[in-house]
């Protein structure tokens, strides 16, 4: 399609775009009076109207049914999380029995590496990429230390080449092909937070279990993001946030994939809770754990149903909408908001580097841009006019048009802001 930027053009998309109608679901904060132009959807999702129906739901279950709100609520307590694991499958390609929904990100991550980490003798070392989202650092880190290795040594790291801003499958595949019979785990975020690039998780994945190690995902910036395959290609565990893309609200519950072949095993290392153990048998306060035949079983406390209600929520309309239809308008939408950063270049002295790869087969709703010329000030400024988007250091902004509630004009107005605040930076 030949783009042009302008606002009669955009609101042409607009009026073609089959999904514009699920912006009127979401709460926009406002500024100078006016609905924000949302960048960081990437960071924390927009809340759907709906959600405070589902959470005024579980309070008016809890007010008139109490304890009994468990087992005679609408939507039971005992069994709430099972709602989301036909509908989350579809979204990160599972089978249901191999998606559940509890704890947090990293919590889970943890949980999942006493699975899936076991270092023993010369297998010992974690493959990760360099300059991971800290959090996952911090996690990779202390798993090490805990069995008693030194980072330095037992963390492996992919590094991008000297001037690039991206990671190569190729220098991926060769590190794990060095790394080989040393390589317990590869643990990467499939989609890397800071320039929005998506890995090749289908050929990393192959690659790890070549060598006979394990292979995880953190899926934070990927789920409701990207099409993912996770059973097709055999990806041992992953785990991911919902409140990002999945707009189901601040810290909110995780999703986590475990690979069916792992199901039924009693003997496979795991931190178990009563929430994991046989649902038919739950409440008979049986002495020894006898875990449930899916993913479930690696649950241990009961759901925290407020938080997840929300969540529930959000996901009705993935489920209504698809990832197909979610994804098209992701390709649309990027492309213009990347084709108006380039018309903008073009006007201005700054220029605009855009560091998420230009192939949109390796990139999902993130363009990153670093700013030549440029500081935290335009920054500020864009803020200021209602812009909200995400400033990484040195000097890159983030930008995540989310396809739920972002417009095409939206992508015009924020290029002529941008330009604006160029501009009058120049005459001060």
């Amino acid at each position: 399609m030949q783009f042009r930027n302008s606002r009669e053009f955009a609101r042409q998309l607009d009026k073609e775009d089959k999904l514009s109608i699920y912006r009127n679901e979401f709460i926009f904060p406002k500024v100078n009076g006016k609905d924000v132009i949302y960048f960081v959807g990437n960071s924390l999702g927009l809340q759907p109207k709906s959600a405070k129906k589902y959470v005024d739901e579980v309070m008016k279950d809890w007010a008139e049914l109490a304890v009994e709100g468990h087992f005679y609520a609408e939507k039971s307590w005992w069994d709430y999380h099972e709602r989301f694991s036909g509908k989350l499958a579809k979204v990160v390609g599972a089978n249901p029995s191999e998606v559940t929904v509890m704890n947090t990100l990293t919590v889970n991550l943890h949980l999942l590496m006493v699975s899936f980490y076991r270092p023993s003798g010369k297998r010992y070392k974690i493959i990760c990429e360099e300059k991971a989202f800290p959090s996952d650092q911090y996690m990779i880190s202390s798993q090490v230390r805990f069995h008693g290795n030194d980072p330095s040594d037992a963390i492996v790291e992919i590094k991008k080449r000297e001037g690039e801003h991206n990671f190569r499958t190729e220098d991926v595949l060769k590190k794990i092909k060095e790394v080989g019979e040393e390589c317990a785990l590869v643990l990467v975020g499939g989609v890397n937070y800071y320039t929005g690039q998506v890995f090749d998780m289908k050929t990393i994945t192959k690659a790890g279990h070549d060598v006979g190690a394990f292979v995880g995902w953190d899926l934070a910036h990927a789920a409701g993001n990207i099409e993912l395959k996770l059973s097709e290609w055999e990806v041992d565990f992953a785990a991911w946030c919902s409140y990002k893309y999945m707009n189901s609200g601040p810290g909110n519950a995780s999703g986590c994939f475990i690979n069916k072949k792992y199901h039924n095993k009693k003997d496979i290392p795991r931190f178990e809770g009563w929430w994991g153990h046989n649902k038919e048998r739950r409440f008979l306060m049986e002495p020894e754990f006898q875990p449930e035949p899916t993913a479930d079983a690696w649950q241990i406390s009961n759901a925290p149903i407020l938080a997840m209600a929300p969540y529930l929520a959000s996901l009705e309309m993935f489920d209504e909408v698809g990832m197909p239809a979610l994804i098209e308008k992701r390709n649309k939408i990027v492309a213009y908001l990347e084709h108006v950063l380039h018309e903008i270049d073009k006007e201005v002295d700054s220029s605009f580097e855009i560091i998420t790869p230009a192939d949109q087969e390796k990139r999902g709703t993130q363009l990153s841009m670093f700013l030549h010329g440029e500081g935290k000030e335009l920054f500020s400024y864009l803020m200021d006019q209602g812009v909200i988007t995400d400033w990484r250091e040195p000097n890159v902004i983030r930008l995540a048009p989310a396809p739920f509630y972002c417009s095409f004009e939206d992508m015009y107005e924020f290029g002529q802001i941008l330009k604006k605040g160029i501009m009058e930076k120049k005459k001060a």
